[in-house]
């Protein structure tokens, strides 16, 4: 059964205030009404967003969007979506934005379930990132983990076959599960036996450089849609 918006559901974020910055507020105020697209209870036009069609890539839960945008900067053939609840995120990723003038990026500032739920047409992604999402590393707390299997669910009916979800955590237990959810999910083929090698795609950030010099792991899973 696919994930029911109606139901009561556990989130897999808190909501927190945070300190947003001179320019971050700058940059949602100046670009904010071109780059960030409004929650709407359904399918967007993303090919009337963007003025264009190409390959659609949803990223859930961008944090302060510096990965996000060197991976929309590096594909300029591909239109790019991140989702995003946290405004000082949303804020940088917006001045991220104006600096690189990335005119392949927009940004939702809403829950990934609702919008993947309402927004995100059948079959219309060519693929889904998932970068470094809460770990939410206390046994009690793993129920409001990102990756569940309703959810994953849920993401493989937006992606059309040979589409991609691409997950990396640094937490080796979420990963064990992450390969447990994804390679359960019978829409989904895993590109590599086990924890696949790094895309050349996705940049290493300096908290992963700086974990990876401490010798802490990271760990990529990469799932095509059958």
């Amino acid at each position: 059964m696919l994930y029911d918006p109606t139901e009561r559901r556990i989130r897999s974020f808190v909501t927190r205030a945070g300190r947003l910055s001179t320019a971050q507020a700058k940059a949602i105020e100046t670009l904010g009404p071109k780059f960030c697209l409004p929650y709407v209870k359904a399918p967007a036009d993303f090919s009337q967003a963007f003025g264009r069609t190409a390959p659609l890539i949803l990223e859930i839960g961008f944090g302060m969007g510096d990965t996000t945008a060197k991976i929309a900067a590096g594909m300029p053939e591909k239109d790019f979506i991140g989702v995003e609840v946290h405004t000082p995120g949303v804020g940088s990723l917006l001045k991220l934005i104006g600096e690189q003038q990335l005119a392949n990026l927009r940004v939702i500032q809403h829950d990934a379930f609702e919008v993947v739920t309402h927004m995100i047409a059948p079959d219309s992604l060519a693929g889904v990132h998932v970068f470094f999402p809460d770990p939410w590393h206390k046994a009690r707390h793993n129920k409001r983990r990102l990756i569940q299997p309703a959810f994953v669910q849920l993401l493989c009916s937006r992606i059309a076959p040979g589409g991609y979800i691409h997950c990396a955590t640094d937490w080796q237990d979420y990963a064990e599960q992450m390969l447990q959810v994804l390679g359960d999910e019978p829409a989904l083929k895993n590109t590599a036996e086990g924890y696949a090698p790094r895309p050349d795609y996705r940049p290493v950030t300096k908290f992963e450089n700086r974990g990876l010099k401490l010798g802490h792991g990271v760990w990529d899973l990469v799932f095509t849609k059958r």
